[in-house]
């Protein structure tokens, strides 16, 4: 049947897909919608196709029919450059314009990036309708650049912008400067009168042809229903310039320079606030920059040069000596040094040879190097830790909820306040200029601006920060937590030690330790437990012969049950081995001193229902050269130190007395971890959580703040609030810096932004402070705001 031509059709992502019989219930719900002329769902690419009538039935509706049937639509998620924007009114405007569309789940504007992110569910608005409702706002909008040849571009217009800011800025001054002589000269016992007619005529262009943008803007949030720093400049400087115009015509004091100052100085201090903005996302363009244009790919026995963004998974790229690997794969043959700083904060090159991973971005060494594409485009590791900085700088601090509140009703109440020192001073019996003067210099004083950025500046740069020395921080509020963390929590294995155990002893119950090596390694083989592996490497480097292996039983944090060369072994821990009964105790002694140097396993041959004790193999991880350092350096910070680990507690403990940890929790299933960080957080403790982001992902969710210690996997980047792009364990402790210095500079931000304004505005009631004098310190709030956060620049990291 041929759809009407009304019809139209909508792609919905669906989460929660299992199988072929989850897509068929979703057709069928979907196909009861009235309007819903066809409905198909493909499980491999999880999206549903639907065909609907738009008169009867509108894709809201269709989105709650998947959810009828148990399934979900995720929301997409868009970044909108913002022009336009002046104060924080202005971005908490443009936030409610864009959650009152349809569809709109979350929206979020960063005044010192000028960027939304706007999360909605598909099908229910457009790019176009959200562009389209801020415009109407009185802003532009335009999809943010997503790479650096766009950024490049954004920022070479910019810098034209800039340039022609400033050039509109000297022409104002050149205006002013007459108007402001006279009283420069005057402290000099020199009195310059400009004749009123004159100072008219400089006047005017600045406050109608160089200020027009403020009534503009300021018509524009008066239109919308709201009031911001725009407003508050047209009105006070629309004040003075009215003023003088009556006391040129009635022959007394002029106030024009009053006026045009204030609009020079507001113009001057936006022009240096927006170049001190540039250098708060210096990060991720450095990020962005690591990416290359091109890269050189073996197609059809020919070497091609293609842009990077046409290289397919699997395809061989050829990276010379110094130039930037183009994407992650692994080495196919070749070896070299490659240089990862820039992306992991490691300073050293690491060698890669055949087998080895490497990371798009990364520079090589002295070596020519062919390497099999794994992830490429928005997969690769590159861009996923720019979208995971790029989210972090997105996010709103718990602190800016407050400080938004107060935005919201800080221009109103400014003209309240305006309007009273007004009324008070002219019915205390003073003349209508000093009334007036006293009324502009509220408004010109007072500024949403510094407070809108205070929060904002400084989570940018210090992320940013973070970033540039390998620490990724994935949003505002595990930064703000991380701050206040009293406990770490490290799991043992491969965060505090190497994660590559090494065999250390063998004991067997009838002296032949390269039997039961053999035995116990051919029992491991595929196994991909570390511990199983190090008993491999040991017999493989012994020559030691295997057999083969049959009926492997892993049991989870215990050991393992296998038959090798038909004897019944099992293998794991004392205690497991006790509790099947097997007779430890003419081994005990040797046990508890092997348990001192590492981990030991058992190794029991099972007869029926009773088993014979063949000898035990102490297994060692040796602790991570900056492992103590790291510890001592949180102890230092005031944060206590917990090892977790499966390992027996004579183990845990030797190791913990060699790194100064103060608590061990010993002989923990891998199932209990979570548990056991909850306690600590039943406690009172504020718990950080470090593990290598895969076995430990439970427990990293159930701190209050997990450090994921990987080189970026999916599950360590989603599950935990910080990831360390390399496995060195003082950037736990670099971490919580990092996170104490910004929250530091929030807090300073927000101190200065309010001290100015509570001190600011009674001057200016009170008749202390003169427009020009208001208009000059309004106008540096906020570049002396931006410029403390950019002081976090100069943070650097221990490790």
């Amino acid at each position: 049947m041929t759809a009407p031509e009304s019809d139209e059709t909508i792609q919905l992502p669906i989460e929660g897909m299992t199988c072929a019989t989850c897509a068929g219930r979703i057709e069928k719900v979907l196909g009861k919608v009235q309007g819903v002329h066809l409905a198909s769902v493909n499980l491999a690419s999880e999206q549903a196709h639907i065909t609907y009538d738009p008169a009867l039935v509108q894709p809201g509706v269709l989105i709650a029919a998947v959810g009828r049937a148990g399934f979900s639509v995720p929301p997409q998620s868009v970044r909108l450059s913002i022009g336009g924007m002046t104060c924080a009114t202005c971005s908490q405007r443009v936030e409610k314009v864009l959650r009152k569309q349809p569809g709109v789940v979350s929206a979020q504007v960063n005044l010192a990036s000028e960027v939304a992110t706007v999360a909605f569910l598909p099908g229910t608005v457009r790019v176009e309708d959200l562009s389209e409702a801020i415009n109407r706002a009185g802003y532009t909008a335009a999809l943010a650049p997503s790479d650096a040849a766009e950024r490049q571009r954004l920022r070479q217009a910019e810098h034209r912008h800039d340039a022609a800011q400033l050039g509109v800025v000297l022409a104002s001054a050149l205006l002013t400067a007459p108007l402001v002589l006279p009283m420069l000269l005057m402290p000099l016992g020199i009195h310059l009168e400009i004749p009123g007619v004159v100072q008219l005529v400089l006047a005017a262009p600045v406050q109608f042809l160089i200020g027009a943008r403020f009534y503009k803007a300021g018509y524009a949030a008066l239109r919308a229903g709201s009031a911001n720093m725009d407003v508050l400049v047209a009105l006070g400087t629309s004040a003075a310039f009215g003023l003088s115009l009556y006391e040129l015509w009635a022959g007394g004091q002029l106030y024009f320079e009053s006026a045009a100052t204030v609009i020079t100085l507001v113009l001057l201090g936006k022009v240096l606030e927006r170049r001190a903005k540039h250098g708060t996302t210096r990060a991720i363009e450095a990020l962005m920059a690591l990416r290359p244009d091109k890269a050189r790919v073996q197609r059809d026995g020919a070497l091609l040069e293609i842009p990077v963004e046409a290289v397919g998974q699997g395809e061989v790229v050829v990276v010379r000596p110094g130039e930037r690997i183009a994407v992650d794969g692994t080495v196919l043959d070749g070896s070299s040094n490659v240089d990862e700083s820039l992306l992991t904060g490691e300073s050293l090159p690491v060698a890669k040879g055949p087998g080895d991973a490497v990371t798009g971005g990364a520079i090589n060494g002295e070596g020519l190097l062919r390497v099999t594409a794994t992830a490429v485009g928005e997969d690769s590791a590159l861009a996923r830790i720019i979208a995971l900085v790029e989210g972090a700088q997105a996010t709103k601090a718990p602190i800016q909820k407050t400080v938004d509140r107060v935005a919201n009703v800080f221009v109103p109440a400014v003209l309240a306040i305006a309007a009273v020192t007004l009324g008070t001073w002219l019915l205390t019996g003073h003349a209508a200029e000093p009334s007036v003067l006293a009324a502009v210099s509220v408004l010109v004083i007072a500024c949403p601006c510094a407070l809108g950025l205070a929060t904002p500046t400084a989570l940018m740069v210090g992320t940013g920060a973070a970033a540039r020395v390998g620490i990724l921080i994935k949003d505002a509020q595990a930064l703000e937590l991380a701050r206040n963390v009293d406990v770490v929590v490290f799991d043992k294995t491969g965060t505090l030690t190497e994660g590559r155990p090494a065999l250390r002893a063998v004991r067997a119950v009838d002296g032949d330790e390269d039997a039961l090596l053999a035995l116990a390694a051919s029992a491991q083989q595929g196994s991909e437990h570390p511990l199983g592996r190090a008993l491999l490497d040991a017999a493989r480097s012994r020559g030691l012969a295997l057999s083969p292996v049959q009926a492997l039983q892993a049991v989870a944090g215990k050991g393992i049950q296998a038959t090798v060369g038909g004897r019944q072994l099992r293998i794991g821990s004392p205690r497991w081995l006790a509790e099947a009964g097997v007779d430890l105790s003419g081994e005990a002694e040797a046990i508890a001193a092997a348990e001192v140097l590492g981990t030991v396993m058992v190794v029991a041959e099972v007869h029926g229902a009773s088993a014979v004790l063949l000898g035990s193999l102490a297994v060692a991880d040796p602790p991570r050269a900056s492992a103590a350092q790291a510890v001592a350096r949180l102890k230092a910070a005031g944060v206590t130190s917990v090892m977790l680990t499966g390992d027996n507690r004579r183990t845990a403990q030797a190791i913990a007395a060699t790194l100064g940890i103060d608590q061990v929790l010993a002989e923990v299933l891998p199932g209990d971890k979570a548990a056991h960080v909850q306690a600590l957080r039943d406690q009172g403790h504020v718990v950080a959580m470090v593990g290598d982001g895969v076995n430990d992902a439970p427990a990293l969710a159930a701190a209050d703040v997990g450090f994921a210690m990987s080189t970026g996997t999916d599950v360590a980047m989603h599950t935990a609030g910080v990831t360390l792009m390399r496995p060195e364990p003082l950037l736990v402790a670099d971490a919580i810096d990092v996170s104490r210095a910004t929250t530091r500079k929030i807090r300073q931000n927000l101190f200065w932004a309010f001290l100015y304004n509570s001190v600011g505005l009674p001057l200016a009631a009170f008749g202390l402070l003169s427009p020009v004098i208001a208009g000059g310190a309004m106008a540096m709030s906020s570049v002396s705001v931006v410029s403390n956060a950019l002081l976090l620049r100069r943070w650097r990291p221990s490790a």
